[in-house]
């Protein structure tokens, strides 16, 4: 399987490159090249253009989108919008049916739902909130929706909050949402390629993807009986006993 990546060298992009490299010939996109040597092809791409990403999406068989762009009004637009209908559009003139889109929480779940409500699952009305990130995210969320409801496309979105290096796990500090490692996270996108279509609910699909915690605030049981997640790495021990540094990352 021929695999395009979006946004393949930001924070996330090297873990998933690694789990999906032995696998598959992998196409890595970016505006600026990996820092290290992948052992896979690159390209230069902004999402934002149109015909840079329908280029880019010759010959492959399933595209992933990792881009993002969190704070800028006019480039978080073009990269998680527009990024989105790029994707979309290319995905169609190329007959591509598998893509997996990705993107944080509040995507659905903004601070309405945080806020107040526990067991909090993807399949929830969305509500974003006011958030420049959250809007733009959602927004691109239902130009994908929208593909999949005229075209022979099927898109899966993974929805994260925190980050944290397996390495970390003891010194993390607290979070009152959920978080993954990032070595388990990457783990879902091989999970995404190889996943019968036909087995999918509907062709539009949201999942919540973070390790097992113990407060029940958000709920990963979608991605488990569906996808097959099973995460390796036991994050319970953030919330027995607090950490004191600054190592957790946002998507």
């Amino acid at each position: 399987m021929n695999v395009l990546i979006l946004g393949a060298t930001g924070h996330l992009g090297p873990y998933v490159v690694n789990v999906l490299k032995p696998h598959y010939h992998l196409r890595l996109t970016d505006i600026k090249p990996p820092e290290t040597e992948t052992g896979c092809e690159f390209m230069t791409v902004d999402v934002s253009s149109l015909k840079q990403v329908v280029e880019a999406a010759a010959g492959m068989d399933a595209i992933i989108n990792l881009s993002v762009l969190r704070h800028h009004r006019q480039l978080a637009f073009d990269v998680s919008t527009r990024g989105c209908y790029n994707m979309m559009r290319a995905a169609v003139e190329h007959g591509i049916k598998r893509i997996i889109n990705t993107g944080p929480h509040f995507t659905l779940a903004g601070a309405t739902y945080e806020w107040f409500d526990y067991e909090i699952g993807p399949d929830i009305p969305p509500q974003p909130g006011t958030n420049l990130y959250a809007l733009t995210k959602s927004l691109g969320l239902e130009i994908c929706k929208v593909f999949t409801e005229n075209y022979d496309v099927y898109v899966q979105t993974y929805l994260f909050y925190n980050f944290i290096r397996r390495d970390q796990m003891r010194h993390w500090r607290e979070s009152s949402g959920f978080a993954g490692t990032w070595e388990d996270t990457a783990e879902v996108f091989r999970l995404g390629l190889e996943i019968d279509l036909d087995k999918l609910p509907s062709k539009c699909e949201v999942f919540y993807i973070f390790n097992d915690t113990p407060h029940g605030k958000f709920s990963n049981e979608k991605a488990k009986r569906i996808l097959g997640f099973t995460p390796k790495d036991d994050l319970s021990v953030v919330w027995r006993k607090g950490g004191a540094d600054d190592s957790a990352f946002r998507f």
